[in-house]
């Protein structure tokens, strides 16, 4: 079977529900391709509320979110084909296995918006049963409502760690405490905060020695470092726990952008290697676009901003909006990023996308812009 479409969106989470957006409103015949039963990516397992502005849907919960994304693309035309995988891509051409069989799907543009994947870590019994990312606990928890056991411990004092340990506490179970190797909490102090109020301990210049149990994890062995970072054994100690789950980051999630033969950069701070882009968030290969994670670690609003730009620099090649409306929605994207990208957080991360776009040999097109 094969399908002709303006776009195809590979990934139906914040960053490919927003370019879907862009382009349907436009008019433009769009499909998005997720290997997951449902569209939203990690909207649907975020239950907190959202930071930021009305234009981000923010002080909604992040599955309300996903479900606003989701039926407005819908209500524009966008077709989703869902619980299906990506396994090729050539030209203008997705190979997909889609309710078990290969359909080919032909655009005249893609976006690339798959996210990223969670970094593990490497410990005595690391792979016993029990032993999971941040992420996938929260998936479990939050979305699948099953339980890990009455006590557990997070490694890593990002914001993920900081965000699954409270909805944990929310989901009645027992967080032991968040353990991080640095000196300093890596998340933001609102997120840290609420856990000391709760009476969880989050203990720094501490790692996770070991994991061990007789068929899962039963118990985590725990020691502190000196200001050095160097281990100090005799302070060793035992946690019972029946998890741990480790929050140690996330890298871009880019395969098919090195089967597609994109120029990648690395850049430490926004997760690895990366394809490199331009202001309009496309590659080096001619009619591919790139969204979201996959461009950078971020938040959710800013994969939002990087979906939009994407699906509208998108439509104007395609001829569905002008070139003088592309850049009048450029303009006002990248104001909203700058605000999203301020403070001592986003202000690494948008001197590295600064990087990546100088990296694309100057191509910011006819518009400034002044991050």
């Amino acid at each position: 079977m094969s399908e002709l479409y303006d776009a195809a969106i590979i990934g139906a989470g914040p960053a490919g529900l927003r370019a879907a957006i862009e382009l349907g409103k436009r008019g433009a015949r769009v499909i998005i391709v997720d290997e997951n039963p449902y569209p939203g990516g990690q909207l649907f397992k975020q239950i907190h509320k959202f930071f930021g502005s009305s234009v981000h849907l923010a002080g909604q919960r992040g599955f309300l979110i996903g479900q606003e994304l989701m039926d407005s693309a819908k209500c524009l035309g966008v077709e989703f084909w869902l619980s299906s995988a990506v396994w090729g891509i050539t030209d203008h051409t997705l190979a997909v296995l889609h309710e078990k069989n290969t359909h080919e799907i032909h655009a005249k543009k893609i976006i690339l918006a798959t996210g990223a994947t969670e970094n593990a870590i490497s410990f005595s019994g690391s792979t016993l049963p029990g032993v999971l990312g941040a992420g996938a606990l929260q998936t479990m928890v939050n979305l699948h409502r099953v339980s890990p056991g009455r006590r557990i411990l997070i490694v890593g004092s990002g914001n993920v760690g900081l965000i699954v340990a409270y909805q944990m506490l929310q989901a009645g179970i027992q967080v032991a405490a968040v353990v991080e190797a640095s000196d300093s909490i890596r998340g933001y102090g609102v997120h840290a905060a609420k856990l000391r109020r709760a009476g969880v301990p989050v203990l720094l210049r501490t790692t996770i020695l070991a994991a061990a149990g007789r068929n899962r994890v039963e118990t985590a062995t725990l020691a502190h470092l000196d200001e050095r970072q160097k281990l100090l054994p005799e302070t060793a100690w035992q946690e019972n726990v029946a998890a741990v789950a480790v929050a140690a980051g996330l890298t871009p999630l880019a395969e098919l952008a090195w089967i597609r033969g994109c120029a990648f950069g690395n850049s430490a701070a926004l997760g690895g290697f990366i394809p490199l882009h331009d202001a309009d968030m496309k590659t080096s290969v001619e009619d591919f676009f790139i969204a979201g994670d996959i461009a950078g670690i971020e938040e959710a609003s800013t994969a939002m901003e990087e979906g939009s730009m994407a699906g509208i620099a998108a439509a104007q090649e395609l001829g569905f909006c002008s070139t003088e409306e592309k850049d009048r929605e450029k303009k006002l994207i990248y104001q909203r990023l700058e605000t999203l990208r301020s403070g001592s957080f986003g202000h690494i991360r948008q001197t590295e996308k600064i990087k990546i776009f100088t990296k694309m040999k100057g191509e910011f097109d006819e518009v400034r812009i002044d991050l």
